[in-house]
């Protein structure tokens, strides 16, 4: 009986302080740190480096530039990359760079999936947070939603409670039909400046990862 009663407790208690938690101030609060945070970023230039694989084997790498525009809206520009497949002759190798680009290009859209995710707008952010599960434990806020862009996908966000900043997130999705999860890191320049600083994608349709780092960040000179 007492341990029933000590179980009762705890259960109200926890329940009160989820209920504690106000979800539009938190809305407000992460939008407003959120925006802050990227208008800071909008003076970086940066690369992300993508490596593909397929069952374990290297199959191409991408490496792209970032920026922002005036508007806070992110640039993507691909300047390089390569295929770890050695190229057939005649016309095997001409179905071959079909393929790859076929593959080249279902990359490209899951990165530009995962960018969206990483790159949320304040309205999407704000609604978000509005329509999700918040929990908050040790300092660390955690939002969980469905429905962000297409029904049945997923999205959890950490937060950090102090900062109102993205620690991490974890969404699971689909591309072509094709489930997709993901996870984007993030870390901190010595500024106080929040960064996504890894993705990982798994298209479990085609068996394959794609591992990106954002790194070589600079400060844009126009």
């Amino acid at each position: 009986m007492k341990n029933l009663l000590i179980l009762i407790f705890v259960l109200i208690g926890s329940t009160l302080a989820i209920a504690q938690i106000d979800k539009e101030k938190l809305a407000l609060d992460v939008s407003k740190a959120d925006e802050a945070n990227t208008k800071q970023l909008m003076t970086y230039i940066w690369k992300r480096y993508s490596t593909a694989t397929v069952s374990g084997q290297v199959k191409a790498t991408v490496v792209t530039e970032f920026s922002f525009n005036e508007k806070g809206e992110i640039q993507v520009k691909q300047v390089g990359g390569e295929s770890a497949t050695k190229q057939k002759p005649g016309v095997r190798g001409k179905i071959q760079e079909n393929q790859m680009e076929a593959s080249a290009d279902y990359i490209g859209k899951a990165l530009e999936l995962s960018l969206a995710y990483t790159y949320m707008t304040k309205g999407q952010l704000m609604d978000f947070i509005d329509k999700a599960i918040v929990t908050e434990k040790d300092g660390v806020i955690e939002a969980t939603g469905t429905d962000i862009y297409v029904k049945g996908d997923k999205l959890t966000i950490l937060i950090d409670s102090k900062t109102s900043l993205f620690i991490n997130k974890k969404f699971s999705s689909a591309l072509d039909k094709d489930p997709v999860d993901g996870e984007i890191k993030y870390a901190k320049f010595s500024s106080g400046v929040v960064y996504g600083s890894e993705t990982t994608l798994n298209l479990l349709a085609k068996k394959a990862v794609i591992a990106a780092t954002n790194k070589d960040y600079s400060q844009r000179t126009n």
